[in-house]
């Protein structure tokens, strides 16, 4: 299990965890994305070193893809979610330049903060120097994300940089079936497109809807069909 951020600093409120399941042999890769998603396994393997930053809207895989980093990279690799970092001393980054790989997850919820800004940087130098490999995510590019230390922009865009688009209404069904595999149900194509066109199209949507089908599933005795769809969920 790759190391936790509370494992080297127990000051750390986080209690971050890896979720079950979030590696890189369960991510679907939306259309234009292999070139970033190998960049960031040859990272996570030791294979390349250096940095990437991902972008992309909400839904598009960017936490999944850092936890699967994280936990390919095993100890050493650490995720940090910026959102809740927001809300502590810019000193909780001190000594993370021992990290083998430092993964930031939406980095730019701590841009236009002088003292997180001005920390990032910092931070980024003492692991360029140590080797530490760097992961990013974001909603936007580096250039378009808020920070307004230039020079702590540059670093961000200094390595390679991809966006990354939502799934499409195949790639949401070929996940939803993968899922569903992985917890020993094989629902058939037909069950998945069903669901995809009827439920909001988002990964954790249809994580939602498999959960609740899974239980259900196994209380009633029954397989994954559409016609218990439509019985279970009321369409």
């Amino acid at each position: 299990m790759a190391a936790t951020q509370a494992d080297l600093h127990p000051q750390l409120p986080l209690a971050l965890r890896l979720r079950e399941g979030m590696d890189f042999a369960s991510f679907v890769t939306p259309p234009g994305g292999e070139v970033a998603v190998e960049r960031l396994r040859a990272l996570a393997m030791g294979e390349q070193g250096g940095q990437a930053w991902l972008h992309g809207p909400a839904g598009s895989g960017r936490t999944h893809l850092l936890e699967a980093a994280v936990r390919a990279a095993g100890p050493g690799a650490s995720l940090l979610p910026a959102g809740e970092l927001a809300g502590l001393s810019s000193a909780v980054l001190e000594g993370m330049e021992s990290m083998r790989l430092l993964a930031l997850d939406d980095v730019d919820e701590l841009a236009g903060c002088p003292e997180w800004e001005e920390a990032l940087f910092h931070v980024y130098n003492r692991c360029l120097e140590s080797g530490t490999i760097l992961v990013f995510s974001a909603s936007a590019s580096p250039t378009e994300s808020g920070f307004a230390l230039p020079d702590l922009v540059s670093r961000f865009a200094s390595g390679p940089v991809f966006g990354l688009a939502r799934l499409d209404d195949a790639g949401l069904a070929e996940l939803f079936r993968l899922r569903a595999r992985r917890r020993g149900l094989s629902p058939g194509e037909d069950v998945a497109r069903y669901l995809v066109s009827r439920c909001r199209r988002s990964p954790a949507e249809l994580v939602a809807l498999l959960d609740r089908l899974d239980d259900q599933a196994l209380v009633r005795g029954r397989r994954l069909t559409i016609p218990f769809v439509k019985e279970e969920l009321g369409w």
